[in-house]
């Protein structure tokens, strides 16, 4: 039976076959959703008919998606060899999918130079921010850079892909499955081992609403 990262690399592969290319006439942002911390104005997948583009603008569609407030993650995976750079970025899109088995998801363009990167690993680990870490964030909302530089992290226990130091909560998983969803893919992983940082928790969860970091706050009757 293929292995994980062989079925996420095959993945990959069969989405550029089959169109994945992108115009030439854009630069693709960061490895994050529609509305998610760091993005930009991605390209026009060429996969995509014109029959089936929206009947409108895509500057209003992420004006109102941006109003759904969120957490933020950041997914990691281990370096392809022994001393390499480990992947990750900042991801928004992220969700507990199924109790039984234990399933989560998150979403990732797919003009992503980070997410063949971690379908190779066929692993990962999401690192659930907490409200002091929207500069962690950001670092990680960012191509072309070294996004490990200068943090602290050790290696989750499952996957080995960097637990960041001082996140509330992570997840650490093998590559479940990948479905198309538009000019995103969605990626499913089975969980193989989960854990909290209390002291880390005690300062709440970093929040994303309408372009802007936020803190959260109970209410009470």
């Amino acid at each position: 039976m293929m292995g994980h990262a062989g079925m996420a690399a095959t993945a990959v592969r069969y989405l550029r076959a089959v169109g994945a290319a992108t115009s030439a006439a854009a630069t693709p942002g960061p490895d994050a959703s529609p509305g998610g911390p760091g993005t930009a104005a991605g390209p026009v997948l060429r996969a995509v008919r014109e029959d089936e583009r929206a009947p409108f603008d895509r500057a209003e569609f992420r004006r109102v998606l941006g109003h759904f407030a969120s957490g933020v993650t950041v997914v990691t995976a281990p370096g392809e060899a022994a001393g390499a750079t480990p992947a990750g970025f900042a991801c928004q899109s992220f969700a507990s999918l199924s109790l039984d088995p234990p399933l989560v998801a998150f979403m990732v363009a797919r003009t992503s130079t980070t997410w063949p990167r971690l379908a190779r690993a066929g692993v990962f680990c999401v690192n659930v921010l907490g409200a002091d870490q929207g500069a962690l964030c950001r670092a990680f909302a960012v191509s072309g850079t070294d996004k490990f530089a200068g943090v602290r992290h050790t290696p989750a226990p499952a996957s080995g892909s960097p637990l960041l130091a001082g996140v509330p909560a992570w997840i650490d998983c093998t590559v479940h499955a990948v479905h198309t969803g538009g000019d995103h893919l969605v990626v499913v992983g089975r969980v193989d081992a989960l854990g909290t940082d209390d002291a880390a928790a005690a300062a709440g969860p970093l929040l994303f609403h309408r372009g802007e970091f936020g803190e959260f706050r109970a209410l009470r009757d």
